[in-house]
């Protein structure tokens, strides 16, 4: 086993323990409705701010984006006092991860309501063992993972600079669960990205949004 594979299997063991004792050792879930869950395959883009589809390997996906925000607001929720929400991105082409150089660090963030529930980094570069771009997903910026760590898949097309070479996008799951009791919710999704030594910035980085899923929750 990869020290890449303890790390992950140990992060998943203690998000497991902790998402146990927050529903079962202090609180119970009494109620959870999926009020939200767009693959886009229907071009559905009500709700959204700055939103527009593509087509990516076949499937239609919310993108792409560089060096943009989108905003998915929802309104009429039911009375709940937690918000659940998952967002399957696809990173595409040669994202350079935690570097302060020329070619990064390249982030992408999530607001829930105004407040920011990640700000990481990721890398699509490949990683030797006298090179690597590090990324701090799946935590918050700074941390040090490898390339693609806890991606659900790795093994897609570039979208642009690398349309004919598999492994150039990663499709990642990220759920976040926060108290909120609004009826209301806010969705912001955005980055920053830096390529000051790329002839065409926006085919060397980018990002999509395969599918959003947002359930409400009942927790006692």
């Amino acid at each position: 086993m990869t020290p890449n594979s303890v790390r992950k299997n140990l992060k998943t063991a203690v998000f497991l323990l902790f998402f146990t004792c927050f529903f079962s050792c202090e609180d119970t879930l009494m109620d959870e409705v999926l009020v939200y869950d767009n693959d886009f395959s229907d071009s559905d883009l009500v709700y959204f701010e700055k939103g527009r589809l593509y087509d990516f390997n076949d499937d239609t996906v919310l993108g792409y984006f560089h060096n943009e925000e989108i905003q998915l607001t929802l309104p009429d929720l039911p009375s709940h006092n937690t918000i659940k929400v998952t967002i399957d991105l696809l990173l595409h082409d040669s994202w350079d991860g935690n570097p302060d150089n020329i070619g990064g660090p390249d982030f992408w963030y999530m607001n829930l309501d105004g407040n920011q529930v990640l700000r990481t980094t990721f890398s699509n570069s490949p990683c030797e063992s006298t090179y690597c771009l590090y990324q701090s997903y799946p935590d918050n910026y700074p941390r040090f993972y490898e390339p693609k760590t806890e991606a659900v898949s790795s093994d897609l097309p570039g979208r642009c600079q690398y349309s004919n070479a598999i492994g150039w996008t990663s499709r990642y799951q990220i759920t976040k669960i926060i108290r909120h009791g609004e009826s209301e919710l806010e969705i912001v999704c955005g980055d920053e990205l830096k390529q000051e030594n790329a002839a065409d910035p926006v085919c060397d980085e980018s990002w999509s949004i395969a599918r959003i899923q947002v359930s409400t929750m009942t927790v006692n």
